[in-house]
C-alpha cells in the first residue's frame, strides 16, 4: 500500500522568527518519495511557511485520511496561546499575542490523528521553543497521540537576534538522501550523532516508539479492520471497567476508553451511541471542572455535533439534539454558529414525523 508524507516547515516573518524552518525543505524534497515514507511508493504534501491554521488543518485531516502508513514532518517553532497556555506550531502570521488565532494549536495533531490505524504513524519533529513554552515543556511533555511513533528534538530558545537552522530535520534529510531508509528509531539516533557537537545536550529528546502488537488500540484496530465491531467494544468496554475501577470514572484513563467506545459506535455505523457517548464524555468533563474551552471538552461535543447529523432515526434525533443545544449553550467550539445550526435544526425536527 502507498504511503503517504507531510512535509510541514513553518516559522514566523520578522523579528518573532526562532528558526529558518522552511530552509529544511529543499533538502528533504530532494529524497525520493518512497524513501520518505519508507513504502514502495508515496505521495507527497508539502507545507511551506503556511498563513493559516484552517489551511495546515485541511492539509493534516487530508492526510490522515490515507490509507497506508503516513510520515509528518515538522520543522518549526513553539509558542503559547496567552489565554489558555497550550503550545502552538508557529505560522507566517503568528505573533505571541495572537498565537490562539494565528498559529496551528499543537493538540490538532492528536485529534486528527488519533483514527488511524495504530502504529501506521511517524511524526519526525525539529522544533524550537520560545522561552515561555520551553519552560513549560520541560515539565509537561508535549502531546503528540496515543498510538503514534514520534522522534525529534526541542531546542530551546536561541540567543537574541540569532535564527537558528533546523539541524535535525537536515541531519535526517542527508541520510535519507543516500537512498536508504534505516528503521526510524535508527535515522533519528544517527540524527542525534551529527548534531551532538552543536546542541550539546540542551535539547528535549522526543523518542516514542508506535505500539506493539500486544498493545490493546493494536488489537482492537485489527478487530475493527476485520468488521468484528462487536468484538473491539467489547474490548474497549473491558478496558474502560478495570479504569473506572482502578481510576475512578472521571478519570483520564476511564474517559481515554470511553472515547475510543464513541470512535467505534461511528466505525459500527452506530451514530447515535457515538453522539451518547460523547455527550456522556464531555458532561463528565464539565462536571470534573474543566473548562468548556479546554480542548478535550470542545473535541468531545463538536464530536458529538458531528455525530447527531448522522442521525436519520428522528426520535432519536430529537432526544440527542435537545441534550446537544443544552451543551452548545455551555461549550460553543471555535466553529461559529455551532448553536445555531442545532437549534435550526431542532425546529426542522419538530415538523417531522
Amino acid at each position: 500500500m502507498p504511503g503517504t508524507v507531510l512535509l510541514l516547515a513553518a516559522s514566523p516573518v520578522g523579528r518573532g522568527r526562532l528558526v529558518d524552518a522552511a530552509s529544511v525543505l529543499p533538502v528533504l524534497a530532494a529524497v525520493p518519495p518512497a524513501v520518505l515514507a519508507g513504502t514502495d511508493t508515496a505521495n507527497v504534501v508539502e507545507l511551506a511557511d503556511p498563513l493559516e491554521p484552517q489551511a495546515v488543518l485541511t492539509r493534516l485531516r487530508a492526510a490522515a485520511a490515507a490509507p497506508g502508513p503516513l510520515t509528518v514532518y515538522v520543522t518549526g517553532q513553539l509558542q503559547l496561546d496567552r489565554r489558555q497556555r497550550l503550545p502552538h506550531l508557529a505560522l507566517a502570521r503568528t505573533t505571541p499575542s495572537t498565537a490562539r488565532y494565528t498559529a496551528f494549536p499543537w493538540h490538532w495533531f492528536r485529534e486528527e490523528l488519533r483514527l488511524r490505524p495504530a502504529g501506521a504513524t511517524t511524526l519526525l519533529l525539529d522544533l524550537h521553543a520560545d522561552a515561555e513554552t520551553w519552560e513549560l515543556l520541560r515539565s509537561t511533555p508535549l502531546d503528540s497521540g496515543r498510538g503514534n511513533a514520534v522522534h525529534g528534538r526541542i531546542a530551546p530558545p536561541p540567543s537574541r537576534r540569532t535564527v537558528a537552522a533546523p539541524s535535525y530535520m537536515k541531519a535526517v534529510a542527508t541520510i535519507l538522501r543516500s537512498g536508504f531508509r534505516p528503521p526510524t528509531e535508527q535515522l533519528h539516533q544517527q540524527a542525534l550523532a551529527r548534531i551532538a557537537p552543536e546542541s550539546a545536550g540542551a535539547d528535549l529528546v522526543l523518542s516514542t516508539p508506535g505500539p506493539t502488537g500486544g498493545d490493546p488500540h493494536a488489537v482492537i484496530t485489527a478487530a475493527v479492520q476485520a468488521g468484528r465491531h462487536s468484538d473491539a467494544d467489547a474490548l474497549a468496554a473491558r478496558h474502560e471497567q478495570a479504569a473506572v475501577a482502578a481510576h475512578g470514572p472521571a478519570s483520564e484513563e476511564a474517559l481515554h476508553w470511553a472515547e475510543v467506545r464513541a470512535d467505534l459506535a461511528m466505525f459500527a455505523g452506530d451514530a447515535a451511541r457515538s453522539c451518547r457517548t460523547w455527550l456522556t464524555i464531555a458532561t463528565a468533563r464539565l462536571n470534573a471542572g474543566q473548562a468548556p474551552d479546554a480542548p478535550a471538552v470542545e473535541a468531545a461535543v463538536d464530536r458529538a455535533h458531528h455525530q447527531w447529523g448522522q442521525v436519520r432515526d428522528t426520535t432519536r434525533a430529537r432526544e440527542l439534539g435537545a441534550a446537544l443545544a443544552e451543551l452548545r449553550g455551555r461549550v460553543p467550539g471555535r466553529r461559529e454558529g455551532a448553536l445555531d445550526h442545532v437549534q435550526r435544526q431542532l425546529r426542522q425536527l419538530q415538523t417531522q414525523p
